[in-house]
């Protein structure tokens, strides 16, 4: 089996636990009036779970791989030590400082820091681009979570 097929079936058993924890896990703590909403917030849980199920099954029934030289390939898993792994590990580092990080100093800061840092990651230099775009795109998107949604989201940090 190719390794596209392995990252299927790996998809496949994550879209499968995710969906059950979206239709077994969640409807339950819903209270009894929110029941009888049309769209409930497993909803999007739900659909995202079955797509990435079709999309894992697409992948792990497709027809024969072509066959290509390693070097016209995507992802040689034999050289994985000459990709920028350690761009994905600070990346992912730094997804987890986010979450970590959140609460106790505010989403403008805690969004603004990690769109930065994760542009800086990735190699983006041009500060005078960088700082705006992150501080406008988080503002934005905290005034649509809160002020259009309605849904409170901590903008500054919690003094006690």
């Amino acid at each position: 089996m190719t390794l596209e097929r392995w990252i299927g079936l790996l998809f496949l058993l994550f879209c499968c636990l995710y969906g059950y924890a979206a239709y077994f896990g969640m409807d339950h703590l819903l209270p009894p009036i929110l029941k009888r909403a049309p769209v409930w917030p497993s909803s999007f849980p739900k659909i995202l779970s079955v797509l990435g199920m079709l999309t894992a099954l697409a992948v792990i029934f497709a027809s024969n791989p072509k066959t290509v030289n390693s070097a016209e390939s995507g992802i040689d898993y034999r050289r994985l030590m000459d990709y920028k792994i350690g761009q994905a590990i600070a990346l992912i580092g730094s997804m987890i400082a986010y979450a970590l990080l959140l609460r106790p100093i505010g989403f403008i800061a805690a969004t603004s820091i990690f769109l930065i840092g994760g542009s800086w990651i990735l190699g983006e230099r041009r500060y005078y681009l960088m700082v705006p775009i992150a501080l406008i795109g988080t503002i934005l998107i905290w005034y649509l979570v809160q002020e259009i949604l309605g849904i409170f989201l901590s903008p500054w940090p919690r003094l006690f």
